[in-house]
């Protein structure tokens, strides 16, 4: 007997051709009807929807965000120096002026339209989306704008400014035999005794070199010659080998103070717990490994690269590296810049970690800057101003002034 469905007379209406969902599903069961030919409309007369089956957003347990390599800090809690941190910071502070100073003086009349200075946010160091104008205004006393003929508005350097800048290319004329042993220094410690004149460029406000050195390299053909390469770029090659350049700033320090130069690296000789060795056991042990030091100014690219010696001759550039620079420090971009010339890896951010008596590394794991800590007090100052840095104190100093104290005159007057 074939099975029926029996629909009760409710109702006198015509019936419908569809029918209610539970009506539907008991037919799609009682018939066997395959899933696929069932209306999807389906919902369980025992359906438990109207209870609280989530927990509300307010109750959630929030998730900490990951901290990203752009923002998370090289170094722990523990271990922060805040002077250095400090420094980081102040050249965030002023890195409008100091990229602006670098263009401007490349302008005629050192002016500039201010329309046109605001799609300029990389070259002059501003923050991309503000206006140029807030920027400009933080620094009255170097930087003004004015309202020119053509009915546009211009800014451009103050007269204050002007004094400066004449007083700061006094100060490079004078360092300019020490800037040229530096680049010579710099020659002899890369692979094939050549440097590229776009990096050193790049670079020069790390070592003090001024704008024109392109121009002043002609004045020393016993140090240096100019070679065009096949695609265009200009390299800068040493001429001669200067014996008594090529000591270190860490070997003179091992003159002086041996014990204080020992203590600079560290390369750990492992062994096993059941030595059970004592502090300055595991430190003269440890000595076997790190001494003897590799120079500097060695062959570094015959060496194997991941062998120790290799290490040392790495963590040993980087040394002499920054010992060369002004503020003996230099940014991540600084160092890339010579990866080639010096052989370095991939692996420098964690190599300078492992030196932490030596090296500070200091800012985010993105944009971070390594600092040598003996050339700083514990008061955060260098031990040693190059009268370059001493400028740049006095050109901070007025950049945070909004107007001269009374009684004080434009430099050089």
């Amino acid at each position: 007997m074939a099975w029926r469905l029996v629909v009760p007379a409710v109702s006198r209406r015509r019936p419908s051709h569809r029918l209610a969902p539970t009506t539907t599903a008991f037919t799609c069961l009682l018939f066997h009807i395959p899933e696929p030919h069932c209306p999807s409309s389906f919902s369980s007369p025992f359906s438990t929807s109207f209870l609280v089956t989530k927990t509300p957003k307010s109750l959630r347990k929030k998730r900490k965000k990951k901290d990203s390599p752009r923002t998370k800090l090289v170094q722990t809690q523990p271990n922060l120096v805040p002077h250095f941190e400090a420094i980081v910071e102040r050249d965030d502070t002023f890195r409008f002026l100091t990229r602006t100073n670098d263009y401007l003086s490349r302008q005629p009349e050192h002016v500039l339209r201010l329309d046109e200075a605001g799609k300029l946010h990389r070259e002059l160091g501003f923050p991309r989306g503000r206006k140029v104008l807030r920027s400009i205004q933080r620094h009255p006393l170097l930087l003004e704008t004015y309202r020119h003929d053509d009915g546009k508005m211009w800014f451009g350097f103050t007269d204050l400014m002007e004094s400066l800048l004449e007083e700061e290319r006094k100060v490079m004329d004078s360092m300019e035999a020490s800037r040229v042993t530096t680049v010579r220094k710099l020659l002899m410690m890369s692979a094939k005794k050549r440097i590229a004149l776009n990096k050193l460029h790049h670079c020069r406000h790390l070592f003090g070199i001024p704008e024109d050195f392109r121009d002043r390299v002609s004045k020393y053909p016993d140090y240096f010659r100019v070679v065009v390469e096949d695609d265009g770029r200009r390299v800068l090659e040493l001429m001669n080998w200067d014996p008594l350049l090529a000591i270190s700033a860490l070997e003179k320090e091992f003159m002086v103070d041996e014990d204080r130069a020992k203590r600079a690296f560290k390369f750990p000789v492992k062994h096993g717990k059941s030595l059970d060795l004592e502090g300055e056991d595991a430190r003269k042990l440890n000595l076997l490994n790190t001494l003897p030091l590799v120079s500097p100014y060695s062959d570094g690219s015959k060496l194997d690269l991941w062998t120790l010696e290799a290490e040392k001759y790495r963590v040993g550039v980087l040394h002499e590296f920054l010992s060369l620079t002004l503020e003996k420090r230099a940014s991540i971009h600084h160092i890339v810049e010579f990866k080639e010339e010096f052989t370095l890896t991939k692996h420098t951010y964690q190599m300078l970690l492992k030196q932490p008596q030596t090296f500070y590394l200091a800012g985010t794991e993105m944009n971070w800057v390594v600092f040598l800590r003996d050339a700083y007090g514990e008061d955060g100052e260098l031990i040693h101003k190059d009268p370059q840095v001493v400028f740049g104190e006095k050109l901070r100093k007025y950049a945070q002034m909004k107007e001269l104290e009374k009684g004080s005159c434009l430099p050089g007057k």
